[in-house]
C-alpha cells in the first residue's frame, strides 16, 4: 500500500471512512471492516462524533485495540450532536476533543477536523483552540471540512489546516474549478474526497439506476435519492462503464486511481460494510497514463 503525507502524518492512500459503524453496521460487523484494512494495509481511518449517534468512534477504538499505534485515526467535530450541541466555539471544541479522545479510548487524536464552518466564530479563535490541544498532546495536525477556497485562504499560514475534506468524484467535480484544489497545492494542504464512489454510481453495482438493497443510497431520503440517480449523472457513470470496459479494468479502480491522480489528493477515504468491499478497495488504485485521464475527463466533464 501506498503512502503520501498529511503535514507530519503518513497516511496510506486507501482509507477507511467509518460513518457506517454504529448505523448501518453493529460493532462486530464494524470490527470485521477495521480488520480487514488493517490485513490489507489500511493504516487511515476517518470518523466523526456524530457518526452512528457517536458508536463509531467507539466502535473503531475498541476493534483497533493493541493495533491503535499503527493507524492514523482522524475524527471531526463541530456537527451537532444528539445533545444539540456542535459549533467551533473554542471552549467546545476542547470538551468535544475530550469526548472524542474518551469515546476512542486513545491518548491523542492525529487528525482532528472542523466538520464544517461555524459563521458565529472567527476562524482565528477556533485555530487557537485547536492549537491549544496540540500543545496539550491531545491533537497531532488539524484539518478541516467543507471549506471554500477563500476560507481556506483566510485559515490558511504555518498555523493553518494541513487538510482539507471535500466532495470529489469523477461525477462531482467542483473542487477542479472553485479554487479548492488550486489553494490545496498553494498552501500545502491535503485534499480528502469525501463520496469518492458518488453514493455507490462508481462502483458498478448501481444498475439501471436501482441501487443494492440495503446500501447507503438505497435507504438515503428521497430528494439525495433522487439527486444521485438523476439520468445526468447516470448517463456519466455508464460512460465511466463504457471505458472501464474497453481498458479491461473496473469502475472502482478508475474512480481511485483518477483521483489520486490529484497531486493534492492524499487518501481516498472512502466507506465499506464487509470485508470483500474493503479488500476491493485496496486493491483499486493503479497509475493512470495521460490519455486515460484524458478520456474519463472529458466524458464527465
Amino acid at each position: 500500500m501506498q503512502t503520501r503525507s498529511i503535514g507530519s502524518l503518513t497516511v496510506s492512500v486507501v482509507g477507511i471512512g467509518c460513518n457506517n459503524f454504529g448505523s448501518r453496521l453493529d460493532e462486530a460487523a464494524s470490527a470485521a471492516v477495521v480488520t480487514a484494512a488493517l490485513d490489507a494495509g489500511i493504516t487511515f481511518f476517518d470518523t466523526a462524533d456524530v457518526y452512528g449517534g457517536s458508536r463509531s468512534e467507539a466502535f473503531l477504538g475498541r476493534a483497533l485495540g493493541t493495533r491503535r499505534d499503527d493507524v492514523v485515526i482522524a475524527t471531526k467535530f463541530g456537527m451537532p450532536t444528539s445533545d444539540g450541541q456542535g459549533g467551533a466555539d473554542p471552549a467546545y471544541v476542547a470538551r468535544a476533543c475530550d469526548a472524542s479522545l474518551a469515546r476512542l479510548g486513545t491518548d491523542r487524536i492525529d487528525l482532528y477536523q472542523l466538520h464544517a464552518p461555524d459563521p458565529k466564530v472567527p476562524i482565528e479563535a477556533t485555530l487557537h483552540a485547536l492549537h491549544a490541544l496540540r500543545a496539550a498532546g491531545k491533537v497531532v495536525e488539524i484539518g478541516c471540512s467543507n471549506f471554500t477556497a477563500a476560507q481556506l485562504d483566510e485559515s490558511a499560514g504555518a498555523r493553518g489546516f494541513r487538510s482539507v475534506q471535500n466532495q470529489l468524484s469523477l461525477l462531482y467535480r467542483a473542487p477542479e474549478t472553485d479554487g479548492v484544489l488550486e489553494t490545496c497545492a498553494q498552501n500545502g494542504i491535503a485534499f480528502l474526497p469525501y463520496y469518492p464512489l458518488a453514493n455507490g454510481l462508481l462502483t458498478g453495482k448501481v444498475m439501471d439506476g436501482t441501487p443494492p438493497a440495503g446500501s447507503r443510497l438505497a435507504v438515503a431520503p428521497e430528494e439525495r435519492r433522487r439527486h444521485w440517480l438523476s439520468d445526468e449523472l447516470l448517463e456519466k457513470a455508464e460512460a465511466v462503464r463504457a471505458i472501464a470496459d474497453g481498458h479491461t479494468t473496473s469502475m472502482l479502480a478508475l474512480a481511485f486511481s483518477w483521483l489520486l491522480d490529484h497531486d493534492a489528493v492524499a487518501s481516498v477515504i472512502a466507506g465499506a460494510s464487509t470485508p470483500e468491499q474493503v479488500r476491493e478497495n485496496a486493491a483499486a488504485p493503479a497509475p493512470m497514463d495521460q490519455g486515460l485521464r484524458t478520456a474519463l475527463d472529458t466524458a464527465t466533464a
